[in-house]
């Protein structure tokens, strides 16, 4: 199973829509999951339309139009693995072990709201992905987007896509 995970899209705001290789990205993907901070409804239903299947949270930036669509926290299964899917998780440091506790029952966290990316594994075997962000990358030096394949229960294959510079806006 293929996935593309991305977050914080911030569009209208910081682009005007997902760089072409993020729409690439997405004809492909089994499941986009897609971890808030999406700003505008219409940017929402179009890639509801254009996925497969879309998995979706909201973050701090939607408002209720948002909000009403989709929950604040996602879990579902996907390849025998248990996902959840949220905007925030806190600060950086000792959020391996806070995210252990907040979500013993998860395989896979999928989180935003920092634009940076982060894949890690804590203690308890809990895989922890931040796919960044394809429109703002603040002070990072490229915007991301994050693609994954699941295969016999593991996640297999989690790959950070640094988008051109042309493409992005410094937040």
């Amino acid at each position: 199973m293929d996935l593309l995970l991305i977050s914080d899209t911030h569009i209208p705001k910081r682009a005007r829509d997902l760089p072409a290789p993020v729409w690439d990205a997405v004809e492909v993907a089994d499941v986009v999951i897609h971890a808030g901070d999406w700003v505008d409804l219409a940017s929402f239903e179009a890639l509801q339309a254009r996925s497969r299947r879309l998995v979706a949270c909201w973050g701090n930036n939607d408002g209720d139009d948002l909000r009403g669509r989709m929950p604040e926290r996602v879990d579902v299964e996907l390849g025998g693995l248990r996902f959840t899917v949220t905007h925030e998780t806190g600060p950086s440091a000792g959020r391996e072990k806070r995210m252990s506790l907040a979500y013993p029952d998860t395989d896979v966290l999928v989180f935003g709201h920092s634009h940076i990316p982060w894949d890690t594994t804590s203690d308890t075997g809990l895989r922890l992905l931040n796919p960044g962000s394809p429109t703002d990358r603040r002070r990072q030096p490229h915007c991301t987007y994050m693609t994954a394949t699941i295969d016999d229960d593991s996640v297999l294959d989690v790959r950070v896509h640094r988008l051109p510079v042309r493409n992005q806006k410094s937040g």
